[in-house]
């Protein structure tokens, strides 16, 4: 951030008016730490769109001042976007060993293993980034391995929470640090950036305890085979199936790539414990007696690749859900993804399924890894900031958690909302937010980063919408006239009955356009595409309100 060699900088290139894609950073001279890199799944509108990343186009443009990521757990939201980073900036990545072993898989099948260096990290560990010393402490979630940063600064210490709550008997054993908490906070804490996802729900977030006894009731009830779909890296969630199993004396089998792969990393770094002989193949379902099975699987979210969406359509090779058997889903909603589940949902019972859906109290089967408002209120009372960044959230969101540390005693003024790109500079212990770094959304499609920008997207829309019209026309060069032509075809655009006469009408609109320019010696490729789409365009949308994407294609012979 140029000359401004003493003053702190933090900034925010993802997850503050959104969830997903988290991405923070903090700057002090010419070192900039980099805290998580994750990503997030499109919505409907975003048409072929895979995945979106943080622009880190700031970042690329500083990479000599780049010099670590620190990654606080490993949730796709956290980590998704981490092979992406590498590839662009290569540094050295700090984590947890569960959040390691996540982070090796995307590395592995990037082919980036090899040239990066991994650093693990626990609660106890202490860091040195040039001026800055990084210390962590332990916050519970829905994911082993969780860690809280602190930065101490010559500045003042500047704490970011990760994701958490205050469970106080967690399944894990993992607990919150809170006597650590209580010391850091002792110490003093000039900024706390802290996680927003529950900001509007009183209370406690319900202990993940609860969910456990709820799935064993399930598993006793059942009288077929058992479906239950979850996050794959709620561990705790996973072995509470894994117990139910156990008690019920079912056999497990495991569905969806990244079950698998994450079920074999916390197994091998010893963060779930299932019995020898109790994982079973996918080709050994239909073996066995359906009373004796279980099966865990991908797709809570509704993804439509995922495999309850295909179960629910009747489209996974080899395993059907038949009447009778039971479909739990054990995780709620992510916001924007309320459709497509409900549309599982509805499939599931066609199948004849018994559905055991809906989080905290309406099914037992889910509760939040994020904190409630007295979880949040806990975290403020802990840390007493100076200043304050709610972070991890949607406006209203980051609204609430303000509101939430004013009653705390974060003083009225002391707290930022932040968009993403925004950046609060602290110099002599006070904080400003009066500048802003580029930032916004890079978008995968396929192998390609960043190659779709808002035109394509716009023309997806548009051809997705109102379909398109294409017209063929031959040009004699020497002769300077129209030779053959023009030819129009339709796709996705719905005309009726009238669709012939339309499409001649089209055609001697193009003939006539053409041949005008044609005479006026305006015979570029450019000028005539532009003319056609025009005149068609408006032809078009006066008799029909549709606007279709229309494509000349001019030959010259």
């Amino acid at each position: 951030m140029g000359t401004q060699e003493k003053i702190l900088s933090i900034f925010a290139l993802g997850g503050l008016h959104e969830v997903g894609k988290n991405m923070y950073a903090i700057e002090y001279r010419d070192e900039i730490i980099v805290i998580d890199c994750g990503n997030k799944f499109p919505d409907e509108s975003l048409l072929g769109i895979d995945l979106i990343i943080p622009d880190i186009s700031y970042l690329v443009e500083n990479k000599e001042k780049v010099k670590a990521l620190i990654i606080t757990h490993g949730h796709e939201d956290h980590i998704g976007g981490i092979q992406f980073f590498l590839k662009k900036i290569n540094v050295p990545v700090y984590a947890t060993r569960f959040t390691l072993g996540l982070i090796e898989l995307k590395l592995t099948e990037h082919k980036l293993i090899s040239e990066t260096e991994l650093i693990e990290i626990n609660s106890n560990s202490n860091v040195t980034i040039g001026d800055i010393d990084v210390e962590f402490f332990k916050v519970n979630h829905s994911i082993p391995d969780c860690l809280g940063i602190v930065f101490k600064t010559p500045e003042g210490n500047v704490v970011h929470t990760g994701d958490f709550k205050f469970d106080l008997t967690p399944v894990n054993q993992e607990y919150s640090d809170i006597h650590k908490m209580a010391e850091i906070g002792k110490k003093g804490v000039l900024l706390l950036l802290s996680e927003s996802t529950n900001a509007e729900r009183p209370g406690y977030t319900p202990s993940e305890h609860m969910v456990g006894e709820h799935v064993e009731e399930a598993f006793k009830k059942a009288k077929r085979k058992i479906f239950l779909s979850t996050f794959a890296s709620n561990i705790s969630r996973v072995q509470q199936v894994v117990n139910a199993c156990k008690v019920t004396n079912r056999k497990l089998a495991l569905l969806g790539r990244s079950m698998v792969n994450v079920v074999d990393v916390a197994m091998q770094r010893g963060y779930l414990d299932v019995p020898d002989g109790m994982l079973i193949g996918q080709d050994q379902i239909n073996e066995m007696e359906p009373e004796k099975v279980a099966i865990l699987c991908t797709g809570s979210q509704g993804e439509p690749m995922a495999a309850l969406a295909r179960l629910s359509n009747a489209s996974f090779r080899g395993v059907e859900i038949l009447p009778e058997d039971t479909v739990i889903l054990a995780a709620g909603p992510i916001p924007g993804n309320e459709k497509n589940v409900s549309r599982i949902i509805d499939n599931l019972f066609t199948l004849g399924a018994r559905v055991i859906y809906g989080s905290g109290s309406s099914s037992g089967m889910h509760v939040s890894g994020h904190g409630y408002q007295e979880d949040l209120k806990l975290m403020l009372t802990l840390m007493r900031p100076q200043y304050f960044i709610p972070i991890h959230g949607e406006y209203r969101m980051l609204h609430h958690h303000r509101l939430l540390a004013e009653s705390v005693g974060v003083e009225e003024g002391n707290t930022f909302i932040m968009k993403n790109g925004d950046v609060v500079d602290i110099e002599n212990k006070t904080a400003r937010q009066t500048r802003n770094i580029p930032a916004g959304n890079t978008y995968i499609d396929g192998v390609g980063i960043g190659d779709v920008g808002e035109m394509v997207l716009r023309d997806r829309k548009q051809l997705s919408e109102d379909g398109m019209l294409v017209t063929v026309l031959t040009i004699s060069k020497t002769e300077r006239k129209l030779v053959s032509g023009p030819d129009t075809l339709s796709r996705g655009f719905v005309l009726g009955r009238d669709s012939e006469d339309l499409l001649k009408n089209v055609n001697r609109i193009i003939t006539k356009t053409t041949n005008e320019l044609l005479d006026a010696n305006k015979d570029s490729w450019n000028v005539m595409k532009r003319n056609i789409k025009k005149s068609v365009g408006q032809y078009v949308f006066s008799h029909t309100r549709k606007k279709p994407m229309v494509l000349p294609i001019i030959i010259e012979v």
